[in-house]
């Protein structure tokens, strides 16, 4: 990233002007916008900020940065030790005297030599540097230099938040599933307690929206279950039961199971993957063409919104492990005996949707949810939260598929 950098050069007299003037310092950024004051442990003897405006870039102005100071020692060494910063980062020498500063001599150099442990010490020289990184970014959330890149990457890695135990609780519901699967448990029975469970959570939620003294309370004991954006919108649970409760009523039993083992753990794999390794990997293109073989006219409007944000190495994490999911349930797991007798099970290897070569049927199935899994996790839709998309888009996809495949075992035994 390149940045415009230029200073106003005023002419001999007004060098003298600005010496005897004090005047204020003006530099020139493109297309900037910063404000940050200077450190507060200056405050004392000084009164300044920086301020960065920002023109559009039609109107072929720069942006201007001006800092105010009142005159003060203390205030012309900061300016100095700043403008020393700014040589260091870009290797440009700046003229003292074009900020109405005199250039230092040999005794002011050691002196401040001599004094810069005492002031790294003190925090100052680090908010310099902040101050002066911030004058060379060419936006708000540009990159830092090549020469904080190292630090920058370590407080990253730092602030990375793995939600373990929100996590933990989201996986955990993945096992529950499994164990009434094959207990026989009754769906309705569930369905049933997640709509009473809601009804405690919703107002509960609402509450915590519109009374703060309330939200503290709630969040001191659930806090550590919310993401912090959950803090200011509505719980992910409400969405999480609201998708769960759809795909058990109007999907058949295995087909709503495994969709909500897609958003217990092929949603939790996309999380901690993309968290881990994210940062490897391309991020995801904000338009996928669902037909890529159409003309570019209908190729077009045929798309799927996809969320930027989100990382192949997510993408990949969520349709490996719906693939798995996909595989060993309808393998293994869904054709009990029971459950069969009593038709919850839409496919399986010898009956159903099956023709010869069920493995090949299988494998193709695992690969189809697992694609389905990776794209729902995806997909941008706005307000939507994916706790509500994923089961209710992925168990969708999966009947549609049965659906289709069924037509056509039927169409080949003919």
């Amino acid at each position: 990233m390149s940045t415009d950098f230029s200073v106003d050069r005023p002419s001999h007299d007004r060098r003298r002007s600005a010496r005897r003037a004090k005047s204020p310092i003006s530099v020139q950024l493109t297309n900037s916008t910063f404000t940050k004051p200077l450190p507060s442990h200056c405050s004392t003897s000084v009164s300044s900020r920086i301020t960065i405006t920002s023109l559009s870039p039609e109107s072929g102005q720069r942006a201007k940065a001006s800092l105010s100071p009142e005159p003060s020692s203390q205030l012309h060494d900061i300016t100095r030790k700043v403008i020393k910063t700014l040589e260091g980062l870009t290797g440009v020498h700046l003229d003292m005297e074009i900020f109405g500063l005199e250039e230092e001599n040999d005794a002011e150099r050691e002196k401040d030599d001599d004094r810069e442990p005492e002031r790294t010490v003190d925090g100052v020289h680090e908010e310099e540097r902040e101050v002066a990184k911030a004058l060379l970014l060419a936006n708000g959330n540009g990159v830092a230099l090549a020469s904080s890149n190292g630090n920058a990457k370590a407080e990253d890695k730092k602030k990375i938040d793995w939600e373990i135990p929100r996590k933990v609780l989201h996986s955990s519901i993945g096992f529950f599933t499994i164990y009434l699967y094959l207990s026989n448990g009754s769906a309705k029975i569930v369905v049933y307690t997640l709509w009473s469970a809601l009804c405690f959570i919703a107002p509960a939620d609402y509450l915590r929206l519109t009374y703060p003294g309330f939200a503290l309370v709630y969040e001191r004991y659930l806090g550590f279950l919310m993401r912090e954006s959950e803090k200011r919108s509505t719980n992910g649970v409400i969405w999480y039961i609201i998708g769960v409760n759809f795909a058990l009523t109007f999907y058949p039993l295995d087909v709503a199971t495994v969709a909500i083992l897609i958003l217990s753990w092929a949603d939790t794999a996309a999380s901690t993957i993309g968290r881990l390794w994210g940062g490897y990997t391309p991020r995801l293109p904000a338009r996928l063409p669902l037909l890529p073989f159409l003309p570019q006219s209908l190729r077009s409007k045929l798309v799927l919104p996809l969320a930027p944000r989100k990382s192949l190495a997510g993408f990949l994490a969520a349709s490996l492990t719906g693939a798995c999911i996909a595989f060993v349930f309808w393998g293994w797991v869904a054709p009990i005996p029971l459950r069969v007798e009593r038709g919850d099970v839409t496919w399986f290897w010898n009956g159903g949707a099956s023709v010869s070569g069920g493995l090949i049927e299988l494998s193709a199935l695992a690969v189809f949810a697992g694609l389905i899994s990776g794209v729902a996790e995806a997909l941008d839709l706005g307000s939507l939260d994916d706790n509500l998309t994923l089961p209710i888009i992925s168990g969708g996809c999966l009947w549609a598929f049965f659906k289709i495949l069924g037509a056509v075992s039927g169409w080949v035994r003919r």
